[in-house]
């Protein structure tokens, strides 16, 4: 689950070790999901949660649902540049060439992973959702970059 977040959901959505837990005990004792021990080489145990029937109906219930609202997003970087008052303030280039380095980066990583995940017209079409998630974040990154490129000196 915390790869998950760490590597696919993570490029869009952000979730704690604190809320993850406490939430998948809450499905399970909703009667949403059900969990099964396993062993991880020689004595990690973990556990293997699965979606219940009546927890299946309800995921497809919620993905079937409007999502009307267009939820703001936390960018620390950007609520600075608001106090940023002129364009030869001394702290602006340094600033831009952060995070210029950062969604390069970024870029890079998600190019890879989506070659990754997505090698054929077959993984595509078995994860569509997915893809398309992924192919939306490199076009954010994509525009980022340029648009911090464009103000660098």
């Amino acid at each position: 689950m915390t790869k998950a977040f760490e590597h696919e959901i993570g490029e869009f959505w952000q979730a704690q070790h604190s809320q993850i837990y406490p939430m998948l005990k809450r499905l399970e004792t909703a009667g949403d999901i059900t969990h099964e021990d396993t062993v991880s080489g020689e004595k990690l145990a973990k556990k293997q949660y699965s979606l219940t029937p009546t927890g299946h109906d309800k995921l497809v219930a919620w993905v079937s649902e409007p999502s009307p609202e267009l939820t703001a997003t936390k960018d620390e970087f950007i609520l600075k540049l608001y106090f940023i008052k002129t364009s030869d303030d001394p702290r602006l280039q340094p600033m831009l060439q952060e995070q210029a380095a950062l969604h390069r980066a970024q870029l890079a990583h998600l190019q890879e992973r989506q070659q990754t995940v997505f090698p054929d017209q077959t993984a595509i079409d078995q994860a569509y959702g997915h893809y398309l998630i992924l192919d939306h974040a490199i076009g954010r990154e994509r525009y980022y970059v340029e648009w911090l490129e464009k103000y660098l000196s």
